[in-house]
């Protein structure tokens, strides 16, 4: 029996088209699957008769959960060479996605999630449906919030982007639309009628956004939008987690439970993560940062615990070192955030 490809590179009626095909693993990324994709961009970025790229997947079930968790895991466990591998790579394509001269369109319907957002957040055009369910929950396994996300969250809306990054809280395309995570919003049973309006006219994807897109209807967020403003303000997670106990209300006591579910370490790190980030001013600046993040923490201690109680293990009871924020040590930060040797340094593609 031949298996299919885990992603469909092909060109149709002008547009470049994508498709994950990983559906018994909700389209979980793999190296496989980035070089694919990167091979793909750079052979259509010059070739007049692409005029767009459509990233979309196969089944109903999800756009992209993340990536290959396991396959980093059992390499971190090692000497993390694979994992490496798959993180300038991943990075890589993220970078390409951002810089990309043609119009990029993502249909997140469905699971968009780790690597899933590293695809959507660079798109031109990222179209949410009523199946979409949006969130970077990497603190509950001790990773942090890549593929971009040191760029992207810090520029959304208030303290939107924190709040997602440390509590890893799912939203819906309302919410996806209301924060700019989402340019569009179009019901999923429009989406077959959108591709087949942008292959007819490739050069007119306004016009095929037109005639499906529809409003999102009232964010649920916006009830809580300005006590996450209030409440994530603050120069560490401490003083986060002081303001949210002080407030004491029950959205802030629920907030307050959820942050205790996650990775100490982890928490620090994507805090720091999204200052360092939002200071930036060039997108492959913060994909150096994120590969030197990813290159140690993939590797230590909390990392490959949270695989084993939320992946493997499935008990949900991860035991993270240290077990508690104010263990956590400014040096051990530090030396995650370092630069690398010289030669081991992520570089985008030239």
């Amino acid at each position: 029996m031949i298996e299919a490809p885990e992603v469909l590179c092909r060109i149709e009626s002008g547009v470049g088209c994508i498709t994950l095909n990983r559906p018994k693993a909700l389209h979980a990324l793999t190296l496989g699957m980035c070089e694919a994709m990167i091979a793909a961009l750079l052979s259509w970025k010059a070739d007049d008769a692409v005029r767009c790229v459509l990233i979309d997947h196969s089944g109903e079930r999800g756009f992209c959960a993340g990536g290959d968790i396991r396959m980093l895991a059992e390499s971190g466990a090692g000497d993390g060479t694979a994992a490496r591998l798959f993180f300038h790579t991943e990075y890589r394509l993220n970078h390409l996605l951002f810089v990309y001269p043609k119009p990029v369109i993502a249909v997140m319907d469905g699971v968009t999630m780790g690597g899933g957002v590293g695809l959507s957040l660079p798109a031109s055009v990222s179209i949410a449906t009523e199946r979409t369910t949006f969130a970077m929950p990497e603190t509950g396994i001790g990773l942090f919030p890549d593929v971009g996300g040191g760029w992207f969250l810090p520029r959304l809306p208030g303290r939107a982007g924190l709040w997602l990054a440390l509590t890893g809280a799912r939203i819906k395309a309302a919410d996806c639309c209301a924060l700019g995570i989402a340019t569009h919003y179009m019901p999923s049973d429009k989406v077959a009628a959108f591709k087949a309006a942008l292959l007819a006219h490739p050069d007119a994807l306004a016009g095929a956004l037109a005639t499906c897109v529809e409003d999102a209807g009232h964010p649920p967020l916006a009830a809580h939008q300005a006590d996450i403003d209030r409440l994530f303000d603050g120069d560490s997670v401490e003083t986060i987690l002081d303001h949210l106990l002080v407030d004491g209300g029950e959205w802030a006591t629920a907030q307050l439970a959820t942050l205790a579910t996650k990775s100490p370490q982890t928490l620090k790190v994507a805090f720091r993560q999204l200052a360092h980030g939002a200071a930036l001013a060039d997108f492959a600046d913060n994909m150096v940062m994120e590969y030197r993040i990813g290159a140690r923490v993939v590797a230590m201690h909390d990392f490959l615990e949270g695989v084993r109680a939320v992946i493997i293990d499935k008990d949900n009871a991860p035991r993270w070192s240290p077990p508690t924020v104010a263990e956590v040590q400014d040096a051990v930060l530090d030396d995650i955030f370092a630069p690398l040797p010289a030669d081991q340094e992520w570089t985008p593609l030239t």
